[in-house]
């Protein structure tokens, strides 16, 4: 056994006993928490929208819950770690995505939809094929952010539990999904919203406290912790430079390119961050939820900054790439460096609770699509039973759940970073969501034929691209691990030399929503086109829609 993979299993010892304690504890209080807010949940508004009554800072504090999802903690943090400069770059692109959310779309979304993005999108359009398709890249979406999240799970089990194997990670992954299943049957949007606040709480105070105690350890000089991640770095990589992942050939950085406009346009075209706004009383509070949610995700992206190098330092890229879980390893393998058994064990249950909570808010935004768009509008056109929309969701939660249960299991035994599967999510998102947002907004003209081109057009190039490019098959394999980092490991199909969509099927959505939208027979609807300006823009009406 290699050296580094030595080293690895000795971090995965630490005390299965207090890393177990440790989650178990932050799972029974956020049953409790859960169970207690299902009393309120009395109607679709209660479990879709928490009864719009979370205040702003309440829902910045869950859309930070919401967004820092593993990817940000354990792939941002082991990207960083293994290549610096460019794994920073994630960090950037999440946050700097954020103003596009503020500007273009949190407050219009908020006065405009009851309680999913179909909502706005079907306004002034024919409701059942419109509502269809953005069920369809809503479960798109939320299938590959899960996907991520359930990886991130699985690959933690060995540092939770001291044993390797892929059967013990597979049944963590149908662990998190059980508990997730539950939250959402039970809790709705309130029992998942205040999940998310306490783990947004303790992420941001975890990634504080192994930020300070890594500056202590050089003596507060960042200069002597990034010197000791150049001299710790994998031979002939500048981890301050850019260009150690993107910018070895042309290629890479096309690929660069393209990530980051997945990352910057993906956020404001994610269904359950959209879903987020609408569980404010008003716009002024929509505002100033995103507001909060900023600060909070860009202190906590400068901490990972410190984690990230402070894990390339002291721990070293070996010794994480050669560790169950690859880079996701590198925040547990440095807490269990810095503060050993129990540290390891509050980092651990941190990631855990981070991995419950975000999993919760999608499979609750993926359930209410379905019931709400397909089933209650489409299917039953408006006719639906009291309870019968929620009962709905509450069934469409359990497949989805046990739908991502096995799509986890698959990713994880692929070593995945999960960073890079939630860029996928947002190259997704940006494709399939964003243009039909914004041109359902911003342009009257926009008619039924253009959003359906949009949106199908945008789904289908992003994920074709996906399947046929090097993250599902060909990538060469990495000499650390001695795996390719392939979905499928042992066959090669793909054709598209990208491992990110976004700077074709972007471009493309958008171009497709124009064209469907100049050679559709269709008038637009002027009167219904000057009633959601109005309410996007005042928030009149907006509290008639969600009583209705």
């Amino acid at each position: 056994m290699p050296e580094a993979q030595v080293l690895a299993a000795e971090a995965t010892i630490g005390s299965p006993a207090v890393n177990i304690s440790i989650f178990g504890a932050f799972v029974l209080i956020t049953l409790v928490i859960t169970f207690r807010a299902s009393r309120n949940n009395k109607s679709a508004a209660d479990y879709y929208a928490a009864g719009r009554n979370i205040s702003g800072t309440q829902n910045g504090l869950a859309i930070a819950g919401d967004y820092l999802s593993a990817a940000s903690f354990l792939g941002i943090a082991g990207a960083i770690a293994v290549y610096g400069y460019d794994g920073f770059l994630y960090s950037i692109g999440f946050l700097v995505a954020w103003l596009v959310a503020l500007l273009l779309v949190a407050e219009l979304m908020r006065n405009t939809a009851r309680y999913t993005m179909a909502d706005v999108l079907a306004f002034r359009m024919r409701q059942g094929p419109v509502r269809t398709a953005a069920a369809i890249s809503t479960l798109a979406v939320s299938l590959f952010y899960l996907l991520a999240q359930m990886a991130g799970a699985g690959g933690l089990v060995t540092l939770l539990l001291g044993v390797t194997g892929e059967a013990a990670q597979a049944l963590v992954v149908v662990l998190v999904g059980a508990l997730m299943i539950i939250y959402v049957l039970v809790g709705g949007m309130r029992g998942t919203t205040w999940v998310q606040i306490i783990k947004a709480s303790l992420l941001i105070a975890g990634a504080l406290v192994m930020t300070l105690w890594v500056l202590a350890e050089f003596g507060f000089n960042l200069s002597s912790l990034l010197g000791g991640a150049v001299d710790n770095a994998v031979e002939g990589r500048d981890v301050l430079a850019p260009g150690a992942q993107y910018g070895a050939t042309s290629t890479s950085k096309l690929d660069f390119v393209s990530l980051g406009l997945a990352l910057v346009l993906g956020t404001a075209g994610l269904p359950h961050v959209l879903m987020r706004f609408y569980t404010v009383p008003t716009a002024k509070d929509a505002r100033r939820s995103v507001v909060w949610a900023i600060w909070l995700i860009g202190v906590f992206y400068l901490f990972s900054l410190v984690i990230g190098y402070g894990a390339g330092a002291l721990v070293g890229p070996e010794r994480i790439l050669g560790a169950p879980g690859a880079v996701n390893s590198a925040a547990p393998l440095l807490a269990f460096e810095l503060g050993g058994t129990i540290l390891l064990g509050i980092i651990a249950g941190v990631a855990f609770a981070t991995i419950l909570a975000v999993v919760a808010g999608l499979t609750i935004t993926a359930s209410a699509s379905f019931a709400h768009d397909v089933y209650a509008s489409v299917i039953k056109k408006g006719n639906v039973p009291p309870n019968g929309e929620v009962r709905i969701a509450r069934i469409t939660a359990v497949v989805i759940g046990a739908i991502s249960i096995g799509l986890g299991i698959l990713a994880l035994q692929a070593g995945l970073n999960i960073a890079f599967l939630v860029a996928l999510a947002f190259a997704v998102a940006a494709s399939a969501n964003l243009p039909t947002i914004l041109y359902t907004l911003f342009w009257k003209r926009f008619t039924t034929q253009g959003a359906l081109w949009s949106m199908y057009g945008g789904l289908i190039a992003c994920i074709v691209l996906i399947v046929f490019s090097p993250v599902v098959s060909g990538a060469p394999v990495n000499p650390a691990t001695g795996l390719s980092p392939s979905l499928f490991q042992d066959v090669d199909f793909h054709w598209f030399p990208l491992n990110n969509p976004g700077i074709v099927s972007i471009p493309l959505s958008f171009f497709l929503g124009w064209l469907g939208t100049v050679l559709s027979k269709e008038r637009p609807d002027l009167d219904k086109n000057a009633e959601l300006e109005v309410r996007s823009l005042t928030g009149i009406g907006a509290e008639k829609a969600v009583q209705h």
